[in-house]
């Protein structure tokens, strides 16, 4: 299979990218190496005969058109958004910009293609979300995918206008789509501003490690390569017009989360004082939502599909990577808005 990967050189795209291409798959990696796109992160694939690059933005409609021609892809994997929360509330324009407008003209250009090529039933549009579309929850319950949209944050409603534009067209035109909406990923080459590196660096360098509000936040956690290997699972497996939550069945509050980060420093790297006394409680972030849970049972029971690490397992990946790879981070560390605080502004 051909698949048009958008946003293949950022965390999750280049993960579905490298996996890909260990399966067999022809990769095609469409991005516009925005601040957070990274080449370094598709390096070892690079030089593969099934890998080609387009450096191309999703808002650029003649270049989407070339690129489909040149390419002739039999899918499309949509990973290409504007996804750090405090971002949007700094500057929701972009986000709007990227996900909801960016989304609307791939759509347009990936109709356009399938329709000159006689409107194949195999070919997918699939679309990748998250799970910030539904809201928030509280103590109890999980989001499933007949959960209504509540957005909270201007990412994640334009997410949820995504959403609706890939499923709009499949109804009004009949465009072949799969969504899938995932819970908090990490893993490596994880973007230096996320939680979890900013845990790990933060750590590393002697720095007050932020955590916002009390620390109770929760989100269920899912491995990036365990995601990977959901998303491509989907993708080849999948009924035309369903719907997946992809989750990793590892709920933590931040709190926790950061703890057992420090604890995992403390055995690796030790230091003259336990990691954990870095903690700083900060202001929480505007619209915080207080929790997300998944429920993956859709997914697992007509897929087959679970994720194969635990959180602890994941977390002592993750961190010994990040140990192993300071070149990669170091060069991400001067880019715009990295290291310091965002979100706390009332937009622009």
């Amino acid at each position: 299979m051909k698949i048009l990967v958008t946003g293949g050189a950022g965390f999750i795209g280049s993960a579905v990218v490298r996996l890909a291409i260990a399966r067999g798959h022809q990769v095609v990696n469409l991005d516009a190496l925005t601040y957070a796109a990274c080449l370094d992160n598709v390096a070892s694939v690079a030089d593969s005969p099934s890998y080609a690059f387009e450096h191309a933005d999703i808002r650029d409609a003649s270049a989407l058109g070339a690129i489909f021609d040149r390419h002739q892809p039999d899918a499309v994997m949509h990973l290409a958004a504007e996804s750090h929360v405090d971002r949007s509330i700094d500057g929701p324009g972009a986000f709007i910009d990227t996900n909801v407008t960016g989304t609307y003209t791939l759509l347009e250009a990936t109709r356009s293609f399938w329709e000159a090529q006689g409107k194949p039933a195999q070919f997918r549009f699939h679309h990748i979300s998250t799970d910030e579309v539904y809201g928030t929850l509280k103590d109890e319950g999980q989001f499933t995918e007949d959960t209504p949209y509540a957005p909270n944050s201007p990412y994640a409603a334009s997410k949820a206008s995504s959403d609706h534009l890939v499923r709009a067209w499949g109804e009004t035109y009949q465009l072949p789509f799969v969504i899938t909406n995932c819970s908090n990923n990490y893993g490596p080459f994880h973007f230096p501003e996320k939680l979890i590196p900013v845990v790990i660096l933060n750590a590393l360098a002697g720095k007050d490690i932020p955590v916002y509000g009390k620390g109770l936040n929760v989100r269920d956690w899912l491995y990036v390569e365990d995601h990977a290997d959901a998303l491509l699972t989907v993708l080849e497996q999948s009924e035309n017009g369903r719907t997946y939550n992809i989750g990793g069945e590892n709920e933590a509050r931040n709190i926790d989360l950061v703890e057992s980060i420090c604890a995992i420093l403390d055995r690796l790297r030790p230091s003259d004082r336990p990691y954990s006394s870095l903690i700083s409680y900060v202001q929480d972030r505007p619209g915080h939502d207080y929790r997300y849970a998944i429920d993956p049972t859709r997914l697992r029971e007509e897929l087959g599909w679970r994720p194969s690490v635990t959180l602890q397992q994941g977390l002592e990946k993750t961190v010994q990577w990040y140990l192993a790879n300071p070149d990669w981070w170091q060069a991400l560390q001067a880019r715009d808005g990295v290291g310091t605080r965002l979100g706390t502004s009332k937009g622009t």
